[in-house]
């Protein structure tokens, strides 16, 4: 087990087997010492625990929940391609999309979920420069969408 997943372990929390893609595309593309993940949904068990629009069918603190499995899941594909989560040297960029309700501006404090998480598993590695976005939908009606952007320390 990495360092990482031992970090995690220690929250109490197991890396997810890889989301399959929803279309055509691969979950984490590597391209020298960078790994690009698609956008995660927040996937448990193969299923969206909640749908909806965030400030109006989700609160923006279930939706920061939402968020952090968002990051989980980003980094089962990070590990997917790299083999090791230990190989992480920073992450170096999350954008967060948030379906949002139509007076529904808390977006940032939404995507800290996921930059928390990152924090909590990875400390300054997981320091990282940060878009979140309120958007009017997301696929199969998931309240927040999260991809991340991972240096490596070799390629």
């Amino acid at each position: 087990m990495s360092a990482v997943e031992e970090k995690l372990a220690g929250l109490g929390l197991t890396l997810p087997a890889v989301v399959p893609p929803l279309a055509a595309y691969q979950p984490a593309v590597q391209s020298g010492v960078y790994v690009y993940t698609s956008g995660q949904l927040p996937m448990v068990d193969g299923k969206l625990p909640v749908t909806g629009k965030v400030g109006a069918e989700v609160t923006a603190e279930e939706a920061k929940e939402l968020a952090r499995t968002c990051a989980l899941n980003a980094l089962a594909a990070v590990k997917s391609v790299t083999g090791d989560l230990d190989r992480i040297a920073r992450v170096v960029k999350v954008v967060g999309f948030v379906a949002s309700a139509s007076d529904f501006t808390g977006q940032p404090g939404v995507v800290n979920g996921a930059s928390e998480l990152l924090g909590e598993v990875l400390g300054d590695k997981g320091v990282h420069a940060r878009s979140a976005v309120g958007v009017a939908v997301l696929p199969l009606d998931a309240p927040v969408e999260v991809e991340i952007q991972v240096e490596l320390t070799h390629a």
